[in-house]
């Protein structure tokens, strides 16, 4: 039996992220990607849990264009079919309120969904109509946990005085963060050990962090990775994209295992507190391939689960 995702949080939890279907995606085409993320996950058990993004556009006025289907959707057929726990990432800032997020939590729990990552908007220049995320975090947190679930936010650890928000966002319910993409280990260690510095100072527990990683095949990858805001270091991008096209997706599973080492040897050494897990993301339909790769790379990489 796979642990529940609270249980996991506890102790170095695997995430994996697929891409959901687009929002003109046949059903036929949908029911396949199902499937294929369903095989995935029943043959790699140390998953502990998938994680589906919401893929949206926005215009010069903030209004949103989804590119995929309902998140929901998706989870919900995923969930049947693998008895995983499922988390569904939702920008906060295009609702109408906290009423109309309120709305939206018990709509995800009725899809069988009782966990979820609150996100804000993408740009701090406009007025969005939605809650902030500190505001949808007090209204959240509570509607999930009601059903047995919890809310997790985005850490950027590039951002300044991100520990800080990361602490204010933890004491508002959040039990978890993803990290936006990263490909060297000294941001993540520099926030991670801040916010456990914070929170040992204001004495609450850490929200356990959950670092992103993803597999790049080829520059189509790195400029979607360069979309979603994320930085690749050149010196990186020269190591996956330099040599043979057919080896990239190798060499970026080598070099995601190779932060993740650094990240962890950095924050053991400084005997951190703060628990660490990881979020594999599927950056394109076409390579889930070798997203399986290094889904499996860090399956073997963090061992076995423990018993629930």
């Amino acid at each position: 039996m796979s642990r529940t995702l609270n249980e996991a949080l506890r102790f170095r939890p695997l995430l994996f992220e697929p891409v959901p279907p687009m929002a003109r995606t046949s059903p036929a085409r949908a029911a396949e990607q199902v499937e294929a993320v369903a095989r995935l996950v029943e043959e790699v058990p140390r998953i502990d849990a998938i994680n589906l993004p919401e893929l949206v556009d926005e215009n010069h006025d903030g209004r949103p264009y989804y590119r995929t289907v309902d998140p929901r959707v998706y989870g919900r057929a995923l969930g049947e079919r693998t008895h995983r726990s499922i988390l569904v990432n939702k920008v906060v800032a295009h609702l109408e309120g906290p009423e109309s997020l309120a709305a939206w939590a018990e709509e995800t729990v009725g899809f069988g969904i009782r966990f979820a990552v609150l996100v804000g908007g993408s740009s701090r220049y406009i007025p969005y109509p939605g809650p902030t995320v500190a505001e949808a975090n007090r209204v959240g947190a509570p509607a999930f946990a009601r059903h047995g679930g919890g809310i997790g936010n985005i850490a950027i650890p590039q951002r300044q005085n991100e520990p800080y928000r990361m602490l204010s966002k933890t004491r508002g319910g959040a039990s978890f963060f993803t990290t936006q993409l990263v490909f060297g280990a000294g941001p993540i260690v520099e926030m991670v050990t801040e916010y456990g510095r914070l929170c040992l100072q204001a004495m609450i527990r850490p929200a356990a962090v959950l670092v992103s990683l993803a597999p790049i095949a080829d520059e189509l990858d790195a400029e979607f990775v360069r979309w979603l805001g994320a930085d690749i270091p050149l010196a990186a991008e020269r190591e996956i994209l330099t040599g043979e096209e057919t080896g990239a997706g190798e060499r970026s599973v080598r070099h995601a295992l190779a932060v993740w080492d650094e990240v962890r040897s950095r924050l053991d050494a400084l005997a951190s507190e703060v628990p660490l897990g990881v979020n594999v993301e599927q950056i394109s339909v076409r390579h889930l391939a070798t997203a399986r790769r290094m889904v499996e790379a860090f399956a073997d990489r963090l061992g076995p689960a423990p018993a629930p």
